[in-house]
């Protein structure tokens, strides 16, 4: 990349898995793109001028606050969090799921009700399982939708 892009990547470190966080790197290196891990514990990085991390104190969404406040509208979030990617999108920003969904205006409202649906069954006594362990078809639409969302930035910020 010739020039560095004009929008920065935030990742909703305390939920992401690390099998993606090769992925993270690699995109940083490949588009010159800074990254910042906030979550409320310390994270082991490599030593790059552009992926930093940011601890924040424990606490029930400190670390997501802390995005919404820092981020700019052309920012993208990694984050499996419905109510954060809702508040990136009201923001401007672009919010991607750790499979590789990317949140959306048309989509997001839909995912925070089943979220809220699924809390009230949980809140039932219903027992509702969790996700699927991460598998290689899910690193490679990560992969996908990342790079994708990038390249979109990209050429947004350029126009």
């Amino acid at each position: 990349m010739a020039t560095e892009p004009q929008f920065h990547l935030w990742i909703d470190a305390d939920a992401i898995p690390n099998v993606l966080k090769d992925i993270i790197y690699r995109a940083s290196d490949r588009f010159a793109l800074e990254v910042t891990f906030v979550a409320n514990q310390a994270l082991n990085i490599p030593r790059s001028t552009r992926i930093k991390t940011l601890q924040v104190l424990s606490g029930a969404d400190v670390a997501d606050q802390t995005i919404v406040e820092r981020m700019q509208a052309t920012d993208i979030v990694v984050t499996q969090d419905i109510p954060l990617a809702a508040q990136v999108i009201e923001k401007g920003g672009v919010a991607i799921h750790p499979r590789g969904e990317i949140f959306t205006v048309n989509n997001i409202k839909a995912r925070l009700h089943l979220r809220d649906y699924m809390d009230s069954l949980r809140g039932a006594g219903v027992q509702t399982g969790g996700p699927a362990a991460m598998n290689e078809r899910d690193k490679r639409e990560f992969a996908n939708a990342l790079e994708q969302t990038i390249r979109k930035q990209i050429r947004a910020t350029k126009a």
